[in-house]
């Protein structure tokens, strides 16, 4: 317990950049990956890490080959974090692959995931740009909610709504019974949340709420712990004006039912080029995209950099 607490407060070496959403197929590692390329051609030491295990495929959107060392030799064989990054063909850009071959999600250790997210977070870059897998799985979880910019990827379809939901839901509520857990609070949370109807309480909001009226000294721990819990929000895929208004309907569900901040960081018009290279499996560079997506891409980062929020009138 104290030592997932250090590993939370470590000071930390960049920022860390976590690509999530729940639903596969919204663009998250093309997204992660360009985002990480304007990253690195501003003069940025980054690192692109590729989560998805058991489905790595981050290399491919570089242009290159699948990388001899991978989080394989991290996990089975104890090789350093920082040993795995790999060059790519831009020049301050690394690559650590997350193909694993004898390892899934459910068999790394909770020692393991403690000893990565502290390697994680002394990486030695300007920025670390994390590609999680698709799902809720505990261990995509705990990245994400170990990142500084929380980036939930979806596109104006509702079930790729309704998983990003449940996904910065599930994301929320991890956070809220790993902090009540350091202080005594795991089982009685978990009691209130599964007996919610009883307490007259609907959604994660409430409960927290909850949680704060009925002791009293715990909202200042939860204000303190969910202070940076803030989801930007990135619509891909946008092909109408009326997408974006879903986009910031989303938002505002977010706000009421989760009482979190969520920031609509941008809109990614949909490109024929990169749907045409996700169907064969081909890398797609900026040149290849017309003039509205690079500059997206670029709005994107540059927001993202400065915390800004879109400007939806002018952003479309």
């Amino acid at each position: 317990m104290e030592e997932e607490r250090r590993t939370n407060d470590e000071a930390r070496a960049g920022e860390i950049w976590a690509f999530g959403g729940g639903k596969g197929g919204t663009g998250k590692t093309f997204l992660a990956s360009r985002v990480g390329m304007a990253l690195a051609g501003k003069g940025r030491k980054v690192i692109l890490m590729d989560m998805d295990i058991g489905g790595a495929n981050l290399h491919s959107f570089l242009g290159i080959s699948r990388p001899q060392k991978s989080l394989t030799n991290f996990f089975e064989d104890g090789v350093p974090l920082a040993e795995l990054a790999v060059r790519t063909h831009m020049e301050n850009l690394s690559l650590i692959t997350g193909d694993i071959h004898s390892l899934t999600s459910d068999t790394i250790k909770f020692t393991q995931k403690l000893k990565l997210f502290r390697q994680i977070i002394a990486l030695n870059a300007r920025n670390v740009v994390i590609d999680l897998g698709a799902g809720s799985h505990i261990n995509t979880l705990d990245t994400f909610i170990v990142a500084d910019k929380m980036i939930v990827v979806l596109v104006p379809e509702m079930i790729a709504i309704e998983n990003m939901y449940h996904f910065v839901k599930n994301a929320l509520f991890r956070k809220v019974k790993k902090t009540l857990k350091d202080y005594g609070f795991r089982e009685i949370t978990q009691h209130v949340w599964d007996k919610r109807q009883s307490y007259g309480i609907q959604n994660l909001r409430d409960l927290i709420d909850y949680m704060k009226m009925g002791f009293p000294y715990l909202g200042t721990i939860l204000d303190q712990e969910l202070a940076g819990f803030r989801i930007f929000l990135v619509l891909n895929m946008v092909r109408s004006e009326q997408d974006v208004i879903l986009g910031l309907s989303v938002k505002s569900v977010l706000t009421k039912f989760l009482g979190i901040p969520v920031q609509f960081a941008g809109t990614i018009e949909y490109s024929d080029a990169v749907w045409k290279s996700l169907r064969e499996g081909k890398p797609t560079t900026l040149n290849d995209l017309s003039s509205g997506p690079v500059r997206a891409i670029e709005d994107l980062v540059d927001g993202l950099i400065e915390g800004k929020e879109m400007d939806i009138k002018g952003g479309f």
